[in-house]
């Protein structure tokens, strides 16, 4: 199969690395499966899409391709490292609602399948990660990446090599309250018109730090012996406008109004958990913390602990008064 790839992107075979991301996000924009429910055609493109960025934008692959064209990834013609066999495939959906991601690959060799295609993409990079070798993968469009587990010895090489992970960019607010939220896979088994998607709802645990890994057992890639490994998602998380977290406990700000800052009093003050009633002491200061026990951080599982949240206060003064209440505070000037 002769692929012209540059035609795929509709870029030139001069273009540069901004001009292929750039080509790649509106291509991938367009075509994407949630865009075009049922379209086949779209589904296809979306996927020529993804494999012409894949080989592109690394540059080892792409002096490959320049040299020998598209035969020397399709199994018609020399492919470094690429392992001998049938075709075989796995495609992963992100539909977390931050945006959406595709990646199709093949092959039988495991590290030569993943370094093919998630090697550099996306400007992912090498690095070590459960005992083996770790290919990472991120964009702005959903931040789903893989990588094949590695491992010490023969038994834990067989085991481990069949495990796959990935990544996950949750809110900060699902990280802290928990969430659920679902995936699509394929079987990686199936390929073209028989390629099914299976829906995965994945469960995120209340309290889970940036970096914890969720582990999908049987998800990973299948063995001779038909025993699958596991999924394992490493979960990254936004950061959130009004809240900063520190272990299990929170911090934000929250403002008073002046009259209340002079006389004390309640006051509503915020909370991931909602709202609670707080008294406020007379004179309290602008900049000054006031203590919510047990609203921080829930975390779940055998030993759960509650963190505490702390606010730091800030005095509304009004931009405007009334010519009454002008005098009030005129007044009250000449007796302090």
């Amino acid at each position: 199969m002769n692929k012209d790839l540059y035609a795929v992107l509709g870029v030139e075979r001069t273009a540069d690395d901004k001009k292929l991301k750039s080509a790649y996000r509106k291509l991938a924009k367009k075509y994407h499966p949630d865009a075009n429910p049922g379209d086949k055609d779209a589904e296809q493109k979306f996927k020529d899409v993804g494999e012409a960025y894949a080989i592109l934008s690394d540059p080892e692959k792409r002096k490959l391709y320049d040299t020998y064209g598209y035969a020397a990834f399709d199994g018609s013609g020399p492919a470094p490292g690429s392992g001998a066999g049938g075709p075989g495939g796995y495609q992963y959906y992100s539909t977390n609602g931050n945006g959406y991601q595709s990646f199709h690959f093949s092959g039988q060799d495991a590290e030569d399948l993943f370094r093919s295609m998630f090697g550099d993409m996306f400007g992912g990079s090498r690095s070590s990660g459960f005992g083996g070798s770790r290919f990472s993968g991120g964009s702005g469009f959903g931040g789903f990446g893989f990588a094949y587990g590695g491992g010490t010895g023969r038994r834990a090489a067989r085991q481990q090599s069949l495990d796959m992970t990935s990544s996950m960019t949750v809110s900060f607010r699902d990280a802290a309250l928990g969430a659920k939220k679902r995936i699509q896979l394929q079987d990686p088994a199936a390929t073209g018109s028989k390629a099914s998607l299976t829906t995965l709802e994945v469960k995120i645990p209340a309290g889970i730090e940036d970096g914890k890994k969720i582990r999908l057992r049987g998800r990973g890639m299948a063995g001779a012996d038909g025993k699958k490994g596991d999924l394992l998602i490493e979960i990254h998380i936004d950061p959130d406008s009004e809240y900063t977290r520190k272990g299990l406990d929170l911090y934000t700000s929250a403002q008073i109004p002046y009259s209340t800052a002079v006389l004390g009093g309640e006051a509503m003050l915020p909370t991931l958990h909602g709202q609670v009633s707080c008294k406020i002491p007379a004179g309290i200061q602008s900049g000054s913390k006031i203590r919510l026990k047990e609203k921080g951080i829930h975390t779940e599982g055998r030993s759960p602990k509650k963190g505490d949240e702390f606010v730091e206060i800030r005095i509304a003064v009004p931009r405007n008064i009334s010519p009454a209440a002008k005098k009030k505070l005129e007044e009250y000037a000449e007796l302090i």
